[in-house]
This record gives C-alpha cells, sequence and structure tokens, in this order.
C-alpha cells in the first residue's frame, strides 16, 4: 500500500496567486486615504479638502466613469487648470483599472486631438473653462464617446447622482497599464509612455524611501498634477501630508505660499530656482519650514546652486530620471550637496535604492571608468514600452536594459555627470562636444545668469558651437569675453563660435530648455538634420 507524502518544495497555488498578483497604484490610493479624515489633502486657494472631502468626491468620479464606460484598460484623458480633481480624475482612472493620459495645458488643439488618437481614449474630461475647446477634441477623435466637464469651482460633476460605493482597490494586476504619458516630443514627436501600475508602486516607494521626504509632508505642487508633480501626491497623502495646489509659477507668489501655508517640500526645475534668485530675495523671507527642494529636467549651474544654497538654504535635493523609468534614476540628497566641491555640484549623483546603472557605448558594452557612455537603467520603474511603436520600443529597451540617450561619465566616487542628450551632442571638426559640459562653464561668468548650447550648421566645420546666453540683473554680457573666458577654462574646440544674449531662453511645458526651438532657424534649410 502507497502512501502519498506531500511535496513541501511545491508552491500552493493559492499562495502563487497571491505572491504573484502584486501591489497596484489603486491598493495604495485606498490606503493613503483610509485615515486622516479631518486632516487637509489638498489645498488650493481658497478650497481645503480634508481627506474625508477626498474620499467622498473620488467615489463620486469613480461612479461617473464607470457609467461612462470606464473599466480594465479604457483610455481616459484629462485637460484642466492644475485643482485637486486633476489628482482625484486619475486616482478614479486607476481604481477602474483605466489607463490616465493627462494633456498639456500649453500645447494646441492640434496636438491634443493626435495625443487622444494615439491613446484610444474613451473618456476626455475637462474643467468647464475648457468645454468649448474639449468638444472640438471629441469632435475630431473617433474614440472618444464621452466629456466628462468638472466644475470650475472643482466639486463633483454636474447632475451625478450621489450614492455611491466604498473605494476598493479594483480590477489592475501589477502590469496593467496605468500611466500613459507622452513625452515632451523635444527630440521629436510624442511619444506614449504606458507605465503599468508596478511602475508607479515602485517610483512612490522611492520617492518615500529616497527622496527625503518630510515626515508630514506639506507639499507645494506649482507644475500640473495630470503630468509628473503628480507622482508625489500617493508618497504625500501615504505620509498623512497635505498637497498645496498652485496655477503654474511666478516668483513672488511661489515665496508668499512657502511662507503663509508652512510649506516643507517643493519640486523645482533649474529654470524656477534662477528666477527666485534673479527676481526676487528669497533670504529675506520665511523659509524655515522649508526642507527640501526636488530640483530635476537638468542639472544646476553649480554656480547657480551655491548661490542657491546660500540664499536658500541647506534644502536642494538633486533626481534624475525620466518619463520612461516613472523619474527614477538617481538622486544626489542634500548631505552630498553640502559636502560637495564646486565640480561635484554638477553631478546627479547615486542611483536610487533597486537601480541598476551602466554606461555604455553604441554597441551596448560598458565604457571604461572615467569614460563617456549612455545611460543605461533597469529597475521595476521601467515602462513597458511606448505606445504603437514598436521599433522605437525594442531599441530603447535593447538587451533588456533602459537606454535613456543621456550621455554621462562616473567618478572614482561612483557619482554620474551628466554630459549631455545623445541626440544633442555637437559633432566639429570630427570631435565631440557636450553642450552641458560648455553650459556649465558659461555659467561660471559673473555676467551669465543661464545659457543654452547647440550645434549650427557649418560647412566647414560641420558644426558649430553656438551659445544662447542671459544676463545677470544689471549686468552686460560681453560676447568677445565671454569667448575668451571658455576658450581659458575649457579650450578652443568647447568656446562658442558664435555668442547671442537673450533676454530668457524658450522652455517645455514642463520648464526644461527647448533647444529644438533654439535650433529650428538654423536647420531649416539644412539638408542633414542630424538633431
Amino acid at each position: 500500500m502507497s502512501h502519498h507524502v506531500p511535496r513541501h518544495d511545491a508552491p500552493d497555488p493559492a499562495h502563487v496567486t497571491a505572491a504573484s498578483a502584486g501591489v497596484t497604484l489603486g491598493d495604495l490610493i485606498v490606503q493613503a486615504l483610509a485615515g486622516h479624515s479631518s486632516s487637509e489633502a489638498f489645498v488650493a486657494g481658497a478650497r481645503r479638502l480634508t481627506y474625508a472631502d477626498v474620499r467622498s468626491l473620488l467615489a463620486r468620479y469613480v461612479a461617473a466613469l464607470a457609467r461612462r464606460g470606464v473599466g480594465l484598460d479604457v483610455g481616459v484623458t484629462m485637460l484642466s487648470a492644475n485643482m485637486p480633481e486633476s489628482w482625484i480624475v486619475q486616482a478614479a482612472t486607476y481604481l477602474l483599472g483605466g489607463r490616465f493620459t493627462g494633456l498639456q495645458a500649453l500645447a494646441s488643439v492640434t496636438d491634443h486631438i493626435a495625443v487622444c488618437a494615439d491613446a484610444q481614449a474613451t473618456v476626455l474630461v475637462v474643467s468647464a473653462p475648457l468645454e468649448e475647446h474639449g468638444r472640438q477634441i471629441v469632435a475630431e477623435v473617433d474614440s472618444l464617446r464621452h466629456l466628462l466637464v468638472v466644475p470650475a469651482a472643482g466639486g463633483p460633476p454636474d447632475g451625478e447622482p450621489s450614492a455611491v460605493r466604498p473605494l476598493d482597490r479594483g480590477p489592475a494586476t501589477e502590469e496593467t497599464i496605468a500611466w500613459l504619458q507622452y513625452t515632451g516630443g523635444t527630440t521629436g514627436r510624442p511619444k506614449g509612455v504606458m507605465q503599468p501600475h508596478r511602475s508607479m508602486v515602485h517610483m512612490a516607494c522611492t520617492h518615500m524611501a529616497d527622496f527625503e521626504q518630510p515626515h508630514l509632508p506639506r507639499y507645494l505642487a506649482a507644475a500640473p498634477l495630470t503630468h509628473a508633480a503628480g507622482l508625489a501626491v500617493v508618497p504625500t497623502l501615504l505620509r498623512g501630508g497635505t498637497v498645496v495646489i498652485e496655477q503654474g509659477f511666478e516668483p513672488g507668489r511661489f515665496l508668499d505660499v512657502i511662507e503663509a501655508e508652512r510649506i516643507n517640500c517643493v519640486n523645482g526645475v533649474p529654470t524656477m530656482i534662477y528666477a527666485l534668485l534673479d527676481q526676487e530675495r528669497p533670504e529675506d523671507r520665511d523659509l524655515s519650514r522649508l526642507e527640501v527642494i526636488w530640483y530635476a529636467t537638468g542639472p544646476m549651474s553649480p554656480v547657480r546652486l551655491a548661490e542657491a544654497r546660500e540664499r536658500i538654504g541647506p534644502v536642494f535635493s538633486q533626481i534624475y530620471g525620466q518619463t520612461e523609468s516613472a523619474g527614477i534614476g538617481t538622486v544626489l540628497p542634500r548631505a552630498a550637496h553640502e559636502a560637495a566641491d564646486l565640480e561635484q555640484l554638477a553631478s546627479c549623483g547615486r542611483p536610487v535604492v533597486g537601480n541598476r546603472i551602466r554606461l555604455v557605448d553604441d554597441d551596448g558594452h560598458d565604457v571604461p571608468p572615467g569614460e563617456v557612455g549612455e545611460i543605461a537603467m533597469r529597475n521595476r520603474s521601467v515602462m513597458r514600452g511606448y505606445r504603437n511603436l514598436p521599433d522605437e520600443t525594442e531599441a530603447a529597451l535593447k538587451g533588456g536594459w533602459l537606454h535613456t540617450g543621456d550621455l554621462a561619465r562616473q567618478d572614482t566616487d561612483g557619482l554620474f555627470y551628466i554630459v549631455d542628450r545623445k541626440k544633442d551632442m555637437i559633432v566639429s571638426g570630427g570631435f565631440n562636444i557636450y553642450a552641458g559640459e560648455v553650459e556649465a562653464v558659461l555659467t561660471t561668468h559673473p555676467s551669465v545668469s543661464s545659457a543654452a548650447v547647440i550645434g549650427v550648421p557649418d560647412s566647414r566645420w560641420g558644426e558649430i558651437v553656438t551659445a544662447f546666453v542671459v544676463p545677470r540683473p544689471e549686468r552686460r554680457v560681453d560676447a568677445l569675453a565671454l569667448q575668451s573666458y571658455v576658450k581659458r577654462v575649457k579650450g578652443s574646440m568647447y568656446t562658442p563660435k558664435k555668442v547671442v544674449v537673450v533676454d530668457s531662453l524658450p522652455t517645455t511645458a514642463v520648464g526644461k530648455v527647448d533647444k529644438k526651438k533654439l535650433r529650428a532657424p538654423y536647420w531649416a534649410g539644412a539638408t542633414r538634420d542630424v538633431h
């Protein structure tokens, strides 16, 4: 008589399912809103919403979207002013298993139509002042069947019944696409980055683990919550904190809000910080509650960063990442800023927890220590791919690594230094010239507030280094003196052959310097557009 002996090494199917289903963004949202009922979750001007208010509003939007057919893998797009509903509509989409796409308010109707069509969105949500704009989009996109209007003053959609079910995590798995975010298009047509729940959960955990978020955050969001600024909302709410919303960035108002609302953390971009230094006197304000300013989208000028630390405080932390990794990459924390010399302030830091980085050549081989290579990353926040772009997806994820298109070198201390975008590299007289290195030198000159460097077509050199510089207040830029200065510091190869003095540099909707716009007049008639 034989006896069946259970195999203890065989996994229980129920345990496998429980372990592999994975935590979703829906789980984090429900968890974040479960407590803190009477605490403030969002502040937007005169509106102050408690956690209980947000739970109620979110349930109303979940019901409204569900009635319009939103469920697993259904697309929702949104165009609105910055308001609590900018995040609440996203959260409702995630809880239903849908995918959310934010539309840039500064883009054209034509751009919005293109994105909605590519995303195959079913519902477009707009704030009331943009209703007519929304109707134009719906009329042109076959997949769009519903227009949902958020009242101008905020609150639930007009005419929606109030009886709703309690919030639950929804049907998504960790590989369900949650965030379909379109890149800024600085190097070509926007691409739809498909970020699954896995990516968004890892991003939130990394934010809380590595970004020095205050224990009880009071987070100021001046950039659109429908885009990258919204990534810090879930980490803030998980800690029982408050999101203070502003409509765009105006330096004086920005400092007023930091003072009045006791802000202790804020996202910024270098151009914002330069404006605070050049147009205001932050050193005269009460910024004592401010613990951290995360700056991203590009390294700051080391000289200007040192000035910012002196005048604003030891609060700066640099975050490097990209949409394709849900903003996850490296961090240069506050303490590293304080210990760094001027050269090290140009660093973007070290990999965040759970991220692996290699620097590779065009063939995918690791470059020798100290040499420039493309940043390739591997972590749980890497995208599933680009929507409807299989060739671009294959190139970006070649060999199981995210190829970022950013060129960097690593020093002996393990710090990474981004030197340029791969597509921005200037080839002049057969030499590779990294615009970021020229910009870093230009901004050490006392007359220069900010600078952008591009390559311009030239029959002799292929491309010539061309610099656009913004003077500091009350200063005048002498182009010849500036060229001599760069030549002395960096050598003749890096010296701009042309210096253009401008009042300001064009920026994209997310605050990056728009080099595509700077190049356009020079490359319009060129037979070879290397960028």
